[in-house]
Parts: C-alpha cells; structure tokens; sequence
C-alpha cells in the first residue's frame, strides 16, 4: 500500500467521531472508570468517578468513604444513593467538578495525555444508551458533556504544549 494512501486512511478516520465507554473498547481509557488514579489536593482517587462521585456531597465522611469504594463502579452506586446529603449546589458545579477531575488524569498520566492529543481534531463521543447527558444517549440526542470535556481538555493540553517553557 502507498504512503499516500496510509496517509488518506489515517486522515478518514480523524474525520471519524471517536466512540468509547466500556473500559475494555478502544479508548476506554477515556471512561471515568478507567483505573488511572489522580491526585488533587492532598488525596490520590482511584478513578475519576471515584472523585466525581465523592464531591457530590459536602460531608467529608461521605466523600472518604466512597474514596476508598473497592471499584468504581461501587462508587458510582454510592455516589448516586440518596440517603446520602447532595450538596446544594451540585447541580452548578458538577460540570467543573468533572472538568477538574479529567484535567488531572490527563495532566498526571503522560500515556493519557499522548492519546488524548492523538485524536487531532475529532469529535469525541461517550457512546450509551444509560446516560444522555454526559452520554449521547445512544442514539446521539444526549448532550454528551463528558465528550465535549475532553475536547475541551484536549485544547487545554494543547495551549499548554504552545507556551514557552521558561527556565
């Protein structure tokens, strides 16, 4: 095969949408559930979803333990239990609570940062039908927020290799 062609392929499908959500599929280093542990303040989280789900409540008991749920998947189901007290103000800030959490994955995890920029310019999807609005809903109605973060992150991480390194 020409280079030429190599090339025309590889340009197809960074025209393509890139889909992920399990964390086993081809970038499911995307998912929150993903086992890339951050650290943010003076607290290292297993997963991004551990996080997220922890910062939904103001109660510091709260977010330990779900912090220290064995998955992230018992975090998400501790984080969405309702005899727990969701802080007032969750429904403002959990788009920048998210924000943060993805930052530091794809600012601590350099292999991360790499793939993450490797996408170029392609629109990036979290692909189910269990959520439309940090998903697409399955059938591309959902507002897909956490694929738009990271589109975003992914020009953050960009503007950040632009600046001049001081010395």
């Amino acid at each position: 095969m020409s280079s030429s062609k190599l090339l025309a392929d590889a340009e197809i499908k960074m025209d393509q949408p890139i889909k992920f959500y399990s964390t086993g599929d081809e970038y499911g280093e995307f998912s929150n559930f993903a086992a890339y542990p951050i650290r943010i303040g003076n607290r290292i989280w297993p997963t991004s979803e551990h996080y997220f789900q922890a910062m939904k409540f103001k109660d510091k008991k709260d977010q330990e333990q779900i912090r220290k749920a064995n998955s992230p998947m018992l975090a998400a189901r501790m984080g969405r239990d309702r005899k727990r007290t969701l802080r007032k103000d969750w429904e403002s800030a959990k788009v920048n609570v998210m924000r943060e959490a993805l930052l530091a994955k794809f600012t601590q995890h350099e292999e991360l940062r790499e793939l993450l920029l490797g996408t170029g310019d392609a629109k990036i999807i979290e692909h189910t039908t269990n959520d439309d609005y940090w998903g697409d809903g399955g059938d591309g109605r959902g507002k897909n927020m956490l694929g738009r973060l990271l589109v975003d992150v992914r020009s953050t991480l960009r503007e950040d290799l632009s600046k001049p390194k001081l010395e």
